[in-house]
């Protein structure tokens, strides 16, 4: 069996779910938030006609405003892109459907559909309210990034100056009230001490949206090896980004530098490289992808845009992959998390009291 063939066999068991996704933002900056036009041809990562031809079935949507927004505001803009996603669907409805379940992402991918499911990134889009999380949950919201590049007032970023040890105790309160409402603790952008703090209190599988392995690149936003090495008790799974700040330390110190040099070629054999690490230390349940697809400038050659998936799966098949290994990555371990979470997501709750302000 050609390598190609076994892309497409894992890619019919099991298309594509990426775990983070920007093109909200980038349509909120360049576009006013219009869903017109977006079939093909874009300046953008993402269009229709690349999404198809990458094999995506499904989608984490992030619904991001930049933590300088604060408060009410940050509120406020974290609804008008979801917005923008419930009228994407709306729009194209023979390409893509709402997804708020495991099931629902079956459902649309069987109807030739593109699953459009909602992450919010960063706790600062609600304004320290659990109100507003539930809200945000009876939304269709399936993820919580706990951070973004700035603490919140209780969880640390990975990026920022450390104030609460990891979760102070009202963010052991955010995990308990994440996990009874069956949103997943998102622990992408936040600090290593966040991570095994959350990973301590979450009675769920938490997932990493966009992340790769510090072992390999040193880079604050990466994950250490022993926090992967507990994804396999939590049940958890990191989606492995494109980010070549985050693949390539050479790239990182470029992009940190005044970049009048050619930039250090990054690859998709540097990406290949990170699942591969993040296989042998979490194991092969428990990886996946998140490109962040129009959240950052640069991406690997040949990983581009969203039709490079085949790509990739392709060079992991050359470095002796199987099908059930190659459809376990491309979406099949997410699906798997969100399995075990939608019952209390459709539910609204377990039943126990829920976080009071």
């Amino acid at each position: 069996m050609t390598s190609r063939d076994k892309v497409r066999q894992a890619l019919a068991i099991s298309p594509i779910i990426d775990g983070h996704n920007d093109w909200a933002w980038e349509c909120r900056v360049n576009r006013g938030y219009s869903v017109e036009g977006l079939q093909h041809g874009l300046a953008s990562d993402t269009d229709i006609a690349r999404l198809r031809a990458g094999g995506v079935g499904a989608q984490f949507w992030s619904v991001w405003v930049e933590d300088v927004v604060a408060g009410e505001r940050a509120v406020q803009s974290t609804l008008e892109q979801i917005d923008w996603v419930y009228r994407l669907v709306a729009r194209y409805p023979d390409d893509f459907a709402i997804a708020r379940s495991a099931t629902d992402v079956v459902e649309a991918q069987q109807s030739g559909r593109i699953a459009s499911l909602l992450g919010a990134e960063g706790a600062h889009s609600l304004n320290d309210s659990p109100a507003v999380l539930r809200m945000l949950a009876r939304l269709g919201v399936r993820y919580l990034t706990l951070t973004h590049t700035n603490n919140t007032s209780w969880a640390d970023s990975a990026t920022d100056e450390p104030r609460h040890g990891g979760l102070s105790e009202r963010g052991i309160r955010y995990i308990a009230e994440l996990n009874r409402l069956g949103v997943l603790v998102d622990l992408s952008h936040v600090a290593p001490s966040t991570m095994h703090a959350a990973l301590d209190a979450t009675t769920s599988p938490v997932i990493f949206s966009h992340s790769s392995c510090r072992a390999l690149s040193d880079h604050p936003r990466n994950v250490p090896d022993d926090v992967l090495a507990r994804l396999a008790d939590n049940g958890g799974v990191i989606m492995i980004t494109f980010v070549p700040q985050f693949l390539s330390e050479r790239f990182a110190a470029w992009a940190e530098g005044d970049m009048t040099a050619p930039a250090p070629a990054v690859t998709i054999s540097d990406v290949t490289d990170h699942i591969e690490h993040a296989r042998a230390v979490a194991g092969v349940r428990h990886i996946g992808l998140g490109g962040d697809f129009d959240g950052t400038d640069m991406f690997p050659v040949g990983l581009d845009g969203v039709d490079g998936y085949p790509a990739l799966l392709d060079e992991l098949a050359g470095r002796g992959w199987g099908v059930d290994d190659l459809a376990a990555l491309a979406g099949g371990n997410v699906l798997r998390v969100l399995a075990e979470t939608d019952e209390l997501f459709a539910s609204g709750g377990d039943g126990t009291p829920a976080l009071e302000l």
